[in-house]
Parts: C-alpha cells; structure tokens; sequence
C-alpha cells in the first residue's frame, strides 16, 4: 500500500509498547526534557499484558510492594501479592498522574517497523481501525514485551475441535464454564492460577501435564489498617519493606546462577507443599519434578495441589497425540471428550511473530538474524545491525526470582543517557559495534556454565532453538543495574551531525561518520 505524504508523522522517539516498560519509557522521557515522542498500543489503555491476561486467578507472583516503579510507590496496595485488576489500575493510574496518554495512539497495530538508511529514520507503518499510516522516528524503543505473542500448541486435529477453545491470554468471559467438561493443557504460571479457579466449577476437570512444576507456597495475605497507615505516613516505610523484599530475593540469585546445589532447602520446600496439598500417593509422585529445582520457573501457589486433589479433577500424563470434534486423546490410546480446552501452553518468547516485522539495515530482520545467531544483544537493549533502535526487556534481561520491574528501571538509566548523549554529541546514527556485542554475550554464556539452567535435566523456554539460554539475566540484579548506569559509548559505531557553514541556514547537514 503506498502511504500519502499527509498520512505521515515525524517525531524524535516512537516507542512500540504501553506496559510497564513503555509507559516507563515515556515517563522517563518527559522527566528528562524529551517530549517529542508517541507511543504506539493495539489495546485500549496502558497495561500490556496485564490488561490482556483477564483469565480466571491472575495475580503477579512477585510481592506487591516490589513489583512496582522505585519513583511510583502505591501505598494502597490491598494485598501482599496483588491480582491483575489492581495492577492494572495502578499502571494506568500512574500513566494518568503524568499524562502519558496525551503521547499515545490507542487502537494502532504496528505492520512494519524498518530502519531507512538514506533519512536515517525508522519508518514505523501502523494500522488504526483499518487506516494505515507511518510515523517517521529518529530513534525506535521496542516496548513490546515477551509475553505478548499467544502461543497455541502444535497438536494434530487442533482445528476440527467441536467445541470451544480458550487461550489463557485470550479469555473467553461470554462462555458459560459452570458444569462443562473442561480440559486445561498446560501446567506452567498462568495453569496453576486458573484450574483452581475453574475447578470449583467445573463437572469435570482434565489437567494434562507435560512437565511438573516445583511450587513453593505463597505467601499472599491483605495488608493490615497499620501497614496501610505505614506505607502513607511513615517516611520510608514502605520503601524499607521493599528493600527488604528485594535483598530476601538476591538471595535466591545466587543459587541459581552460582551454586544450584544451594537451592536444596526450596526443593525441600517444594516437596512439603506437595504433602501438605495431596493425600493421595500416586498424584503426589506424579507432580513431583524430576528435574532440579531452579531449572524452570519457580511457582508459588497453595491452591495448585488441593485442586488436583478434587474428585471433579484428573491429571493426565499421558501425552497428547491429537484433538478431534469430541476430545482430546493421548498416546495410551484413550479418548476424553470435552466441552472446552483452555489452552495455557505461554508465549512465543524466543520466537516472536513481532521479529519478523522489525528490520535494519539491509532489510534483514530481528527474527533473520536471530534464526542464524541466536537471541543476541548489547545489555538486553541494542541490536548489532539495528541503528537507533532500543529494546526493552531484550535478550538476556529475564529473571526467575525477582521483579522485572527492577531490569525495566535499569534499562531506563541506559536509555535516558543514550538520549542525554545523542543529545550533548549531536548524534545521528548509532549501531552496537559486533565486536561488544559478541564480547558481551561470552560474558554471560561463561556466568551460565555454572547456572541452574544448564544441564541437571533441565529443557525450557528460557533456551532458543540453538540451546542456548537467551532469556535470562545471570546473577544479581543490581550488578546489571550497575552496568546500565551510563552510556558507554565505546561500544558503539557513532555518526555525528557536522555544524552548518555559517552564514548558510538552508544547507542540508552531513554526517561525519565516526568509530569510538
């Protein structure tokens, strides 16, 4: 489709994304003099996947008083571990309080995204109810997050289903679950949320697991009238019960990266939720792990194992070999037919869609070079071959003890000064160079050697397709915060803006290309 000149927006930054870390993004920005920016969301408000995932029990399984932003405290959190509405009504109180929505464009799919080398622009085709339009940027913020992309399973006859299919991402609130044989693929963070939900509810529940997860017990209790009266009136309180929340979790950290074999006491931990939520001795072997703990993510439920302990309830092992129009049958043979199949199998993370419709220089894109390279960047944020353009939330950055609203923040630094010094340098064009790059990602294969997520049995989506862990930060979070305090230019194959003669205010201005 060729797009009119009117149908055309210049701007300084766009930033695709409007969760935690784009509306952090924006704010950011503004605080920092930069103010000519837009911010581009398919939803109807801010919120990302925390107002999309509307299924049955969600709830964030980092405390509340962590998973938050350092600059916006909310003394009102009602509950220790807060659920999916409250969070999302603080992200949007949040957004409101400085007036971030005056920079976004709601409703607006992003098509393409492509860096142009002749303008030095990133041109960002977007679709709005069905008009397409460009907005022109000098500098791209890829906000999209990894947990965006739904990913339906690969099972044969899937299509032919007779009855009604629910992803967890996309929940069906219009469908009537009371009394239907129900069926729940999945038993990762969003399953052990939702089959307690719907066991109550359900005329029979199957819950088909690939893998067991190890649970430790949650937490999770309302906060007191004196903790709230704290948190409002007491200075420092609460970011004093977040200090200590946050070094209580650094210390899982360790563990996991370091020595796994100092995670045993969880792994015991682990083992008594069992007991305590299961009497029967064959459903306790059945969803006890055989892999070392720390290897997957961690949950944290106290409503997981009694739901399986329901008579309306099976856990089926046995894996999945097909789908029909009645049910779903496994690989002994047997056929369980159903009304619904929620499916809760995740997200695309290494494999995005969104890849496939970012590209730099030489039109090659995000999903191009990663098939060859793997899930690569520059301190999760830039791209070699990818100029003006930072990520959020990118290769490396994930974590499986803490809040990433932790990494957002640090990578917030790394950007205001990215910009403080495109700013102060005239700078126009900047591209990770490859040598940093590949210097860095040594850096943390060599940390991971050691790790939790390496060997011991363990398979998981922290790993890319060329079985290298490309997700996930090794080590403590405030090293990484450190390492993204500044800019460092080094790193970075630079353009400058030569000054304009003097005298001559017309001139279109050269670029000065510069290695650092």
């Amino acid at each position: 489709m060729t797009i009119d000149t009117v149908t055309k927006t210049d701007v300084q930054i766009a930033i695709i994304g409007a969760g935690f870390s784009g509306l952090g993004a924006a704010i950011k920005l503004t605080q920092n003099g930069f103010t000519d920016y837009v911010v581009i969301d398919r939803g109807a408000d801010f919120g990302g996947t925390w107002r999309d995932n509307t299924y049955p029990g969600a709830a964030c399984d980092v405390p509340s008083n962590l998973y938050s932003y350092s600059f916006a405290l909310n003394p009102g959190w009602t509950r220790t571990y807060s659920h999916q509405a409250e969070i999302h009504s603080y992200i949007n109180d949040v957004a409101k309080r400085h007036d971030i929505a005056s920079h976004t464009r709601f409703g607006t799919e992003v098509v393409d995204a492509r860096w142009d080398e002749a303008s030095r622009r990133w041109l960002v085709d977007v679709d709005t109810s069905g008009v397409r339009t460009q907005i022109r940027a000098e500098i791209l913020v890829g906000a999209v997050g990894p947990l965006c992309e739904p990913n339906l399973p690969d099972i044969e006859g899937i299509d032919s289903f007779g009855g009604t299919i629910v992803h967890s991402a996309q929940w069906n609130h219009d469908y009537d679950y009371d009394g239907k044989r129900i069926a729940v693929i999945g038993t990762g963070a969003s399953a052990i949320q939702i089959v307690p939900q719907i066991a109550k509810i359900a005329g029979h529940l199957d819950v088909y697991q690939r893998t067991a997860p190890w649970i430790v017990p949650r937490t999770e209790r309302p906060y007191t009238t004196a903790e709230h009266l704290a948190f409002r009136f007491l200075p420092g309180y609460q970011k004093l019960s977040r200090g200590l929340i946050y070094s209580g979790a650094e210390a899982v950290a360790f563990g996991m990266t370091y020595a796994p074999s100092a995670l045993k006491p969880v792994e015991m931990i682990c083992k008594a939720n069992i007991a305590r939520g299961i009497s029967d001795r064959e459903l306790r072997r059945a969803v006890t792990p055989d892999y070392r703990v720390g290897c997957k993510r961690i949950l944290k439920s106290n409503d997981w194992y009694p739901a399986l302990d329901r008579d309306n309830v099976d856990l089926v092992t046995d894996s999945i070999t097909s789908i029909n129009e009645r049910g779903i049958v496994t690989a002994d043979g047997t056929e369980r037919e159903v009304d619904v199949i929620v499916v809760a199998t995740g997200f695309h993370v290494t494999d995005s869609p969104v890849f496939d419709h970012i590209a730099g220089v030489g039109g090659r894109t995000l999903a191009d070079v990663w098939a060859e390279r793997g899930m690569q960047g520059y301190k999760g944020s830039f791209i070699h071959g990818f100029p003006n353009m930072m990520l959020m939330v990118g290769p490396s950055t994930g974590l499986g003890h803490t809040s990433m609203v932790y990494m957002i923040e640090s990578q917030l630094n790394y950007l205001v000064s990215y910009l403080k010094t495109v700013r102060a340098q005239s700078i126009t064009r900047t591209d990770v160079r490859l040598d940093a790059q590949d210097g860095y990602n040594d850096f943390i294969q060599r940390r991971l050697r050691r790790s939790v997520w390496l060997g011991g049995g363990c398979a998981s989506w922290y790993q890319d397709s060329h079985g290298n862990v490309t997700t996930l930060w090794p080590g403590f979070t405030f090293d990484f915060r450190r390492r993204t305090r500044h800019f460092d230019v080094a790193a970075y194959d630079i353009s400058r803006a030569l000054p304009e003669p003097a005298g001559t205010d017309t001139r279109p201005r050269a670029d000065e290309s510069a290695t650092v």
